[in-house]
């Protein structure tokens, strides 16, 4: 899309999306067809959460090595690291199009190493390959649809790419499920995820480049053929006039930075006040975003159901599957707020509803980890001494010991056969033991004890994801489609999604270590405190872009504010 437009971006509402594209299909086409993009993230997001549980069953070195749990998780996402710092780059230089058609091809590839993997090492490198597509994928797919989007419903139309996020994690738990009593489980689960990124690569053949990048490479007429199926024939000419005007103005201000190396580029973008205040914004909020610990409850969310003392792989990943629902679900109350209310406000009403959200959390575990089940010697040398915990045996205190003393020693829980509730027995962490205790008709826990308010944790999960999925779920991928100058806007977008990255790495590589440091209320606890400090800056640093047009939002970086003038919306209103 251009500049501005005929329709003035403030008035924008869901409603005229849905009217905008009932007459022109071909916007929710592009759309949606770059949104997959969205969908092959989302998957990889929540498919292996699932995953690995079974992952643990089949090889017993990941089940008792956390550090190994924590790498196959989060390669995927020091993958996408790699990706969307390319990504950035390849936007500027190839497209759009042809970014999201390599980042299918190296999706489909990662998908087929994980399928096959012979042991967990190979299952780490299919990991990495799917990240580096999801980055690429990351900062492409929302870029492109903001970029083919009128701008009066560039904000809802942008968010249809949240949707698919949320769409693929749900997808992701129903395959799970649905793969639950097959042999291959987790092979399937992870193998899958190639399909995506086929009907994706499949669709975005048929499709056309960026109008605005294409216009950036002289190829006007191209340009225009696209213009003409997305805005009114009335329309075209001036959207036009405003693109050459803007492309023109751009290419006398670059100067320097041309189309150099991805260091001149990013010298060049941090040169300018306006882009540093713009990455401000966005680095911002992105790191919010991954340190509420979202993506804790994305790639850990049946372990944490087991946290709360639901053991079967099977019921906690259906607990797992309402939470992917109402994620589901909050993104599209998003795409029916993001441009009636503005971006500001609703990311920090999100974050006072995550924040408490964390707190109730963690005392809902604390309160579970405290009236853990005891540890009885009877019960535990029932199976015999040598099925015994050997931490449990030469333990001085022993007497003292409750479920989660055992699990802390990476020893496993064998419940009392008459009721979970009453003393149980503290067990080795191995296929033989674990087997036995499933004969005797018993419930076997390794992450969480049984509790008898562990439907709390269930509940509270839930009001969590409402609280994010509206708000930090997908408002910090639209402020980063629109905030940065068009010449900075491949590099600007590429900086804030590796911050994204980033953060995604170091919770994902180190929740479960927290975890066995802090335990899961102290973890839950800690998250809370950085949720503060991101609602904060959140508060003091991030301007509001609703109903902006690109040049609004430049002007309003280079004065340093975080509203436009009263004045100014007057006039934008009766336009």
């Amino acid at each position: 899309m251009v500049e501005a437009g005929a329709a003035k971006a403030d008035k924008a509402e869901f409603s005229e999306c849905w009217q905008t594209t009932w007459k022109t299909p071909y916007i929710m086409r592009l759309a949606l067809s770059a949104g997959i993009g969205g969908l092959l993230f989302g998957y990889d997001t929540g498919v292996i959460s699932g995953a690995m549980l079974y992952i643990r069953e089949d090889f017993e070195v990941v089940d008792r090595k956390t550090w190994l749990q924590e790498t196959i998780v989060s390669m995927a996402v020091a993958g996408a690291i790699v990706g969307a710092a390319i990504g950035g780059w390849m936007n500027d230089k190839f497209g759009r199009k042809k970014s999201i058609l390599v980042a299918d091809v190296v999706f489909f590839v990662g998908a087929i190493v994980m399928a096959v993997a012979p042991f967990p090492g190979f299952i780490i490198v299919g990991r990495l390959i799917v990240g580096f597509g999801v980055g690429m994928a990351s900062m492409t797919a929302p870029l492109y649809i903001s970029e083919a989007s009128p701008a009066r419903i560039r904000g809802a139309l942008v968010s249809t790419n949240g949707l698919l996020i949320t769409g693929g994690q749900f997808l992701s738990y129903l395959i799970n499920l649905a793969f639950t009593k097959t042999k291959l489980t987790w092979r399937l689960m992870l193998g899958v995820a190639g399909l995506p990124a086929v009907v994706q690569f499949v669709l975005m053949l048929s499709l056309p480049e960026s109008p605005r990048w294409l216009y950036r490479r002289d190829k006007v007429d191209e340009a225009r053929a696209i213009l003409e199926k997305i805005y009114p024939a009335n329309q075209v000419d001036e959207e036009m006039r405003l693109l050459h005007e803007s492309v023109e103005t751009e290419k006398a201000e670059e100067g320097a930075i041309g189309d150099g190396s991805i260091i001149a580029k990013v010298k060049g973008a941090l040169s300018s006040q306006v882009v540093r205040r713009g990455l401000w914004a966005g680095i911002i909020v992105q790191v919010a975003q991954q340190f509420c610990g979202i993506n804790t409850v994305m790639y850990y969310s049946p372990t944490i159901m087991q946290f709360a003392g639901y053991a079967s792989n099977t019921t906690a990943m259906a607990l797992s599957l309402v939470t992917s629902f109402l994620n589901a679900a909050g993104t599209v109350v998003s795409m029916l707020t993001v441009d009636r209310y503005g971006r500001r406000r609703i990311m920090i009403i999100s974050m006072f509803g995550i924040i408490a959200c964390l707190v109730v959390l963690a005392g809902v575990f604390f309160q579970s980890a405290s009236h853990a089940p005891p540890v009885n010697a009877l019960e535990s040398t029932h199976f015999g001494s040598n099925s015994t915990c050997p931490a449990y045996v030469s333990a001085p205190d022993a007497s003292s010991w409750n479920c989660m003393s055992c699990l802390r020693q990476k020893c496993g829980f064998c419940a009392n056969g008459d009721n979970e509730y009453l003393p149980g027995a503290c067990l080795d962490l191995t296929k033989n033991v674990r087997g036995e205790c499933r004969l005797n008709r018993r419930v076997w826990f390794t992450e969480g004890c049984p509790s008898k308010i562990g439907f709390l944790a269930v509940v509270v999960m839930g009001l969590y994801i409402i609280s994010y999925a509206p708000g930090m779920g997908t408002v910090p991928w639209v402020l980063n489609s629109e905030i940065y100058p068009l010449r900075h806007r491949g590099t600007g977008g590429g900086i804030a999604a590796v911050s994204n990255w980033v953060s995604n790495l170091i919770v994902s590589q180190t929740f479960l270590t927290l975890v066995e440091n802090l335990g899961a209320a102290g973890t839950f606890l800690l998250f809370a405190g950085f949720s503060l400090l991101g609602l904060i800056g959140i508060y003091f640093l991030v301007p509001e872009t609703k109903g902006l047009q690109f040049e609004e939002v430049e002007e309003l970086l280079k004065q340093g504010k975080k509203h436009k003038s009263s004045k100014g919306q007057k006039e934008a209103s009766a336009q």
